[in-house]
């Protein structure tokens, strides 16, 4: 019996739950975009954004998402012929990869595979082999979204000093900010990429690039960038309209303003600890579920996982039954196991992934998690007993 009937949960890892007083910001008529509130309002977006980044230093906006971003983030530091290295825990470090590798630069990937963070002790091999300082850069993925593997951005930034080696530390936060402890400053970090649709509760349609003046003294040692990506004009703007390189995307805005006062007002810490306590309720359910069945959670180590996203294997084909099951009957829409291809699973079937990040609550993944084990029991897959017993215990903290 199909009991989808209501309002509908998207439990994908992005975009996230929108909360209503966002959505309700948004739906407005145009402002002007010369002068006013608008103006005024943007300018004060500035500070909490680089609040919520951990910086002191500089942000650009751009109309974009989080792909753009990856673009507008190396065309300021790179040049056609200049070498980057990526360090890839799944397949984001593999697009960020090859956006560079359309711009022309070179890419030194090394695979950590699907399963595990990234290796600093690997990275620092890799650039003292360097000795030439042929790598400008160093792109890391902190929270891959296919993997759910969550990288040490801290011992990466220890790696690069250890040996020396000048190139820029750029991550991508895209996954993370807003959920995941992040603070780009204390962790030695020169860019930083991050788009509205995860943890900052805007819908797709905004894409960020916080820059320090390491990274701010390449840019201007390049002899061209692009006009558009172009961070310089957009964070020192002689008139308003310079800061998104022509019309401003008025109703992201509006919404981001809300997102933020609300971040604010629940404190940071408290929005990274409500993700890591409902992150290890749904480990706590997925632990109970997988001793009498097939389920299992793609990053072995705790500490290791994002509490953002969860990246699930449960056997072809159950991941597509199970999620066809939770979204066309009960109203929930999981997401697809992006990325997780094999031989023998071409289609990703055996793999789902969970979204928890942003405006969630208790009571939301307590619902998501009852779903999945009622559509478990739906579909006939095995699965142990005790999992949302299992979660209830860590959300209550006993």
């Amino acid at each position: 019996m199909d009991l989808s009937q209501g309002r509908p949960y998207l439990a994908i890892p992005g975009p996230s739950v929108m909360p209503e007083a966002v959505l309700r910001a948004m739906h407005r008529s145009a402002p002007n975009i010369y002068e006013g509130e608008l103006v005024e309002m943007t300018y004060g977006l500035l500070p909490d954004l680089k609040w919520v980044a951990g910086t002191a230093h500089d942000v650009a906006i751009y109309i974009a998402n989080g792909h753009a971003t990856w673009e507008a983030s190396l065309a300021n530091v790179v040049a056609p012929g200049d070498k980057v290295l990526v360090p890839a825990s799944g397949r984001f470090g593999y697009g960020w990869s090859d956006t560079a590798l359309g711009l022309g630069v070179q890419t030194e990937v090394i695979d950590f595979g699907r399963q595990s963070p990234i290796d600093p002790a690997r990275v620092a091999e890799a650039l003292a082999a360097d000795r030439d300082h042929a790598i400008k850069a160093v792109l890391a993925v902190h929270v891959d979204t296919s993997t759910s593997a969550r990288s040490d951005i801290v011992a990466l930034r220890r790696a690069l000093d250890d040996v020396g080696h000048p190139a820029l530390l750029m991550v991508d936060c895209i996954a993370s900010l807003g959920c995941d402890r992040f603070e780009m400053d204390a962790w030695g970090v020169d860019v930083m990429i991050a788009a509205s649709q995860k943890g900052l509760m805007v819908p797709p349609g905004l894409g960020f690039v916080f820059f320090n003046e390491r990274a701010a003294a390449v840019r201007d040692r390049l002899t061209r960038v692009s006009r558009y990506w172009d961070w310089k004009p957009r964070t020192n703007p002689e008139y308003y309209y310079q800061l998104f390189c022509g019309t401003a995307p008025t109703h992201h805005l509006y919404g981001l303003r809300v997102a933020l006062d609300m971040i604010r007002d629940e404190g940071l810490s408290h929005v990274w600890a409500r993700h890591e306590r409902l992150a290890r309720a749904i480990w706590a359910a997925v632990d109970a579920w997988g001793q009498g069945g097939p389920l299992r959670l793609n990053i072995a180590d705790p500490a290791h996982r994002s509490h953002a996203v969860t990246s699930l294997s449960i056997g072809a084909p159950h991941g597509t039954a199970l999620r066809r099951w939770c979204q066309d009957d009960a109203g929930l829409t999981l997401g697809i196991g992006l990325g997780m291809e094999t031989e023998s699973d071409p289609g990703s079937d055996g793999f789902f992934r969970f979204g928890h990040m942003g405006h969630v609550n208790a009571q939301m993944i307590l619902g998501l998690l009852a779903t999945v084990q009622t559509g478990m029991v739906a579909q006939g897959i095995p699965h142990g007993p005790g999992g949302i017993e299992a979660a209830a215990k860590v959300i209550a903290g006993a």
